[in-house]
């Protein structure tokens, strides 16, 4: 957090729900008159981008070199990534969904989840279903840990801080459910419960990113690495939504391991202080 600057985390999460709201609800409405072309994604994109533009405006409106700095340093600063963190940066997720399928087995669940999938989950207009994975992780954590999540911090103690911006981050995903083709329109038509399922699990993963983001001096780049795979992690097995449903609780418990291991740093905001600026 940057001293003698006022964060607001009211204005930045208002205008961007706002923003992205607008522009999906649109997309939504142009993806059932669409003639296959995929151009409602030219509503999605900036709906996408929403979290990165409104922390750009707040961040460089600020008036506060100290603020612009500590941004950019977040985004090119590769020195800031510790490499005793990289295996559980790269290995939580994949070791998730394995341990997740394994524990479907005795509930029928099929070993067949260990294969490769044989397409996404999903179609994305226009954008290549890989690339807007990208895109989303990249935009969304320009955005969240450019200034969402420091704007949460500067109110709260860590813990706090994650779990209310966790529960944001789900809800900020609402619209997607009225948007024709979406991972979240295909899994909440095959079960409401795989819908609720779906944003339950955001907040125990928003918790272990938000970590893993502060465990690496607040890399932003960390956090988009992260994020990415996550998102590859959810669609190269195929695995089934109830073993999704399983995957939530090792989440929670993943979560939870965690904090219980870090506590002094999720209840201590001096700790989380210090912590960045190792």
């Amino acid at each position: 957090m940057i001293p003698k600057y006022k964060y607001k985390p009211r204005i930045y999460f208002i205008a961007t729900f706002i923003a992205t709201y607008c522009f999906w609800l649109a997309g939504a409405y142009a993806s059932f008159h669409d003639d296959q072309s995929g151009m409602y994604m030219l509503f999605m994109l900036p709906g996408l981008m929403a979290p990165f533009l409104i922390s750009l405006v707040m961040i460089f409106t600020s008036k506060n070199p100290d603020l612009i700095k500590d941004f950019i340093n977040r985004l090119i600063n590769i020195r800031l990534i510790r490499l005793k963190m990289l295996p559980a940066l790269l290995l939580i997720m994949p070791l998730t969904v394995l341990v997740s399928i394994v524990l479907s087995l005795p509930f029928g669940g099929s070993v067949s989840q260990f294969q490769f999938a044989e397409g996404f989950s999903f179609s994305s207009g226009f954008v290549p279903v890989l690339f807007l994975l990208l895109l989303a992780a990249g935009f969304e954590e320009l955005g969240w840990r450019g200034y969402a999540f420091d704007s949460l911090q500067s109110r709260y103690t860590y813990f706090k801080a994650s779990i209310v911006f966790s529960i944001l981050w789900s809800l900020w995903h609402f619209p997607l459910i009225f948007v024709n083709n979406s991972y979240q329109y295909e899994i909440i038509h095959q079960s409401i419960w795989f819908g609720v399922n779906f944003f339950i699990s955001i907040i125990p993963m928003g918790v272990i990113i938000s970590w893993m983001c502060i465990k690496n001096g607040k890399s932003v780049l960390v956090a988009i690495l992260f994020h990415f795979v996550i998102n590859l992690s959810q669609e190269i097995l195929a695995i089934t939504q109830f073993t999704k449903c399983i995957e939530t609780l090792v989440l929670i418990v993943v979560a939870a391991v965690i904090i219980v291991l870090d506590k002094d740093m999720f209840f201590s905001r001096e700790h989380l202080a210090t912590e960045v600026k190792k």
